[in-house]
């Protein structure tokens, strides 16, 4: 009896691996996450309750000390280890806080590009204690002016080849605006290259910092936004000190190359590339702009092993001529946002097996998701310990009248699992929202209010999402992308990954425009047509049939030689929607879906008219 009882207990011991395997695939993985949550909060909170105070600038200053000859950054032809990259941000703090002007503490917009200049003088304010306003180099006049307006900055440092963009700031009396230059002949912009290079490089006090708290403005990071112009995102110190594990806890390590190419004036760039990787110590190869053309060269050159990827980019890279050593490289990992599962599978088969982790998560937001168990598609997976430290919901979206379906109590309707809803998470102190600089307007926008019960409070992000049986968790839209046409919902990017996987298109851009005499929008997509294709709109007319209903299918195609992008690689909107379908005022080649021709035909004027008047129903 005992020989049988324990052989019955050995194979149950041995059978439970199989029957975790078949049931719950994904057990291990889920294990595996809780331990890492776990050991994230821990530190954090260990981080947190030092004494002084300890920010990402401590952490810098621990790998500074632990490895001070190690390179830190690789630029072009240049390296900088650790302790250069400490003594140069100390030129940078030392001489800023020799000028009449500033005073430690004030804040700072930084106005350059991608290069080393751009860490050092982020690591030589945090020195000083100063916040910092990330601007976007690229934009200029009046959104220049908003965005340094928006952070109540007091100096403006700038690269010397923004010279002439800075002089749009000038109005604004008071502003020190400082060019990484030798000399300025402008009035009102003073070269600071030479006293940097005479100022000392001696540490500075602590002192200097002593007023910052963990609630403390660290960064202002805009959102790239397609509509309206860009809003100041407050990162505090507490947030950008949780964010410092966002590599590490993706097994990210000292050993590790990290491919940077982002901007770092973006969430992506600074927080994930940047500030990532000075919590591992790891090495940062630094580029000015993505290039797919240089991506991979460049990956065999530093034997990179960790690269970032958001938006298009992903795409972009499988879009490059084949090469007989697309597999010789050292990557390992890709982590990011924004990658559609075709292009995942088609990026692994072709690139070799690189593991992709897929994230989501919003520069503004308090809630985030990692697809720790490499659901191709997914952007995270739902688990308990996540959502009681989170608490999120999906609730329904009235897409129509743009704003969350509500009960006969006037509370939010949770959507059942496998439909879409909005991702609303509720605001605590651990999950807290900031808002916006200066803009109470929009910061509350973001808040909705009475979602499960009187009187709570929710962040909404804008997006719809899916969970499916598995607890995977799928991003679905924006709210705002998303249109109603037929009475039904159309999910622009559902679309755009159907005309991208046609015999001829490239990229495609779909959202709704307005048509006189209809309710909602109907269809229309911007698309770009392959390398040695033809546009043939017989052959997409048959492809949007097959793999779309009726209410579904873009009605007007708008034929272009680049879809145009954010500067983080999200595909712009809102100017395409104001042209319309508009012959007058388009350029380019427009078609009109004709269900008689079986085919996409030239768009006329005279068609264009007969829509305007109604003598055409769509």
């Amino acid at each position: 009896m005992e020989i049988l009882l324990i052989s019955i207990f050995l194979a149950t011991i041995l059978a439970v691996p199989f029957v975790l395997r078949t049931f719950f695939p994904y057990v291990w993985m889920d294990v595996l996450y809780f331990g890492d949550l776990v050991r994230i909060l821990v530190r954090f909170v260990e981080r947190r309750r030092r004494r002084p105070l300890f920010f990402v600038l401590d952490r810098f200053l621990e790998q500074t000390a632990a490895h001070p000859d190690k390179n830190f950054i690789v630029f072009e032809n240049e390296r900088h280890t650790f302790s250069e990259a400490d003594r140069r941000s100390n030129q940078i703090a030392n001489a800023l806080q020799s000028h009449p002007g500033y005073e430690a503490g004030d804040t700072v917009a930084l106005f350059t590009g991608n290069e080393p200049a751009f860490m050092f003088t982020w690591l030589a304010l945090a020195k000083l204690g100063s916040p910092v306003a990330l601007l976007n180099h690229n934009i200029r006049t009046k959104s220049l002016l908003h965005c340094f307006n928006c952070s109540k900055a007091k100096v403006l440092i700038a690269s010397s080849e923004l010279k002439e963009a800075v002089e749009d700031v000038l109005t604004e009396q008071g502003v020190i605006v400082l060019l990484m230059t030798k000399h300025c002949d402008k009035p009102g912009i003073e070269g600071f290259s030479d006293k940097v290079e005479e100022a000392s490089d001696a540490p500075l006090p602590r002192s200097l910092r002593s007023n910052i708290t963990p609630k403390s403005p660290a960064v202002y990071i805009y959102t790239s936004g397609t509509t309206g112009l860009p809003k100041a995102a407050v990162i505090n110190q507490n947030r950008l000190l949780t964010a410092l594990v966002v590599l590490s806890s993706n097994g990210v390590t000292s050993k590790d190359v990290i491919y940077v190419n982002l901007p770092l004036y973006h969430t992506a760039g600074f927080v994930i590339g940047f500030i990532g990787s000075i919590e591992t110590g790891s090495t940062i190869i630094l580029k000015r702009k993505f290039s797919a053309s240089q991506f991979w060269d460049d990956c065999r050159k530093y034997n990179v092993t960790v690269v970032q990827y958001i938006g298009e980019v992903m795409r972009y890279l499988c879009s490059t001529p084949k090469r007989d050593n697309d597999k010789d490289h050292k990557v390992r990992l890709a982590i990011g946002n924004g990658i559609r599962a075709e292009i995942w599978r088609e990026f692994v088969s072709r690139f070799g097996n690189i593991q992709i982790r897929e994230f989501y998560a919003s520069t503004e937001g308090n809630v985030g998701f990692i697809n720790y168990a490499g659901k191709v598609g997914a952007i995270g997976r739902v688990n308990f310990l996540h959502r009681k430290l989170f608490p999120y919901i999906l609730v329904k979206y009235d897409t129509e009248r743009d704003e969350p379906i509500r009960d006969a109590d006037g509370l939010c309707v949770e959507v059942p699992k496998g439909e879409t809803g909005l991702l609303v998470s509720k605001i605590t102190d651990i999950a807290p929202f900031v808002g916006y600089a200066q803009n109470e307007e929009q910061t509350e926008r973001k808040r909705l209010r009475n979602v499960l019960k009187k009187g709570d409070l929710y962040f909404n992000t804008g997006d719809l999402m899916r969970i499916d049986d598995e607890n995977f968790i799928y991003f679905q839209d924006r709210v705002g992308d998303t249109f109603r046409w037929k009475g039904e919902n159309v999910a622009t990017t559902e679309v755009s990954d159907i005309l991208t996987i046609s015999e001829c298109l490239k990229e495609a851009n779909v959202y709704g425009v307005q048509v006189p005499g209809h309710e909602g929008r109907i269809g229309m997509a911007a698309v770009t047509v392959k390398r040695e294709a033809q546009f043939d709109g017989k052959k997409i007319y048959n492809h949007v049939v097959n793999y779309l209903p009726s209410y579904a299918r873009p009605r007007f195609i708008r034929l272009q030689n680049a879809v145009e992008v954010t500067g983080t690689f999200k595909q712009m909107k809102v100017k395409l929607v104001e042209e319309s379908f508009d012959p007058g005022r388009i350029q380019d080649p427009l078609y009109i879906l004709d269900d008689k021709e079986k085919s996409y035909v030239p768009l006329t004027a005279q068609v264009y008219s007969s829509i305007m008047s109604g003598n055409i129903k769509l």
